[in-house]
């Protein structure tokens, strides 16, 4: 069986941005979640299983200039650094790219401000969900934008199986929740998925 590093490798190396459901040609509802945070331009953003979404790219051109993107593949993080030096020359160092599986992720910092559209939803193993609600607790020191399957979303995703959320069971201890919404995301290739995304305050 493979791992979950070799599974995503493999995606990223065999498949275009227009072969994989999750792509956005621009994430809306994920900037605006961020920009509600009204945070300053030298914040700490971390985006989870970032891969080669365009969010980075949206974020230098807001003037941000300490951006992390975390993902479990190297092939991903490669083709979206590429890209960011290609377009933002200089700019381009004001990223960091962690290869990492998040539920081995031992952050050096603090973030005022975690974004995740991408990984949540994976971790289907309490012990695993249980170690990144701990690490968000450790780590964030603001603000929290999650992005998981709904109840009326996927139940499965890149061949894997996910877990599905509502607004009552997404959760995490000491963040307050602000604000939730659920929107169909429609795929590269006109299909729909549910989402919901919430916001959350560190209490």
């Amino acid at each position: 069986m493979k791992s979950k590093k070799q599974h995503w490798e493999n995606v990223y190396q065999t498949k275009t941005p227009q072969e994989v459901s999750w792509t956005q040609a621009k994430p809306q509802t994920s900037l605006d979640f961020i920009s509600s945070f009204k945070l300053e331009k030298n914040a700490k953003i971390i985006d989870i299983g970032g891969g080669e979404s365009h969010l980075v790219d949206l974020l230098l051109e807001d003037g941000f200039t300490d951006i992390t993107v975390l993902d479990i593949s190297a092939t991903a993080l490669e083709k979206a650094k590429k890209r960011i030096e290609e377009k933002f020359g200089e700019k381009a160092k004001f990223v960091t790219w962690i290869v990492s599986d998040i539920t081995e992720f031992e952050p050096k910092i603090s973030y005022e401000l975690w974004h995740d559209r991408a990984t949540f939803h994976f971790l289907t193993d309490d012990k695993d969900i249980n170690k990144y609600k701990n690490t968000v607790e450790k780590y964030v020191a603001k603000g929290l934008v999650m992005a998981t399957f709904s109840k009326e979303g996927a139940k499965k995703c890149s061949g894997l199986e996910v877990s599905q959320y509502d607004e009552n069971s997404l959760s995490f201890d000491s963040f307050d929740k602000i604000k939730c919404l659920q929107e169909d995301h429609t795929t590269p290739f006109n299909t729909k998925q549910n989402f919901l995304f919430c916001s959350f305050q560190k209490s």
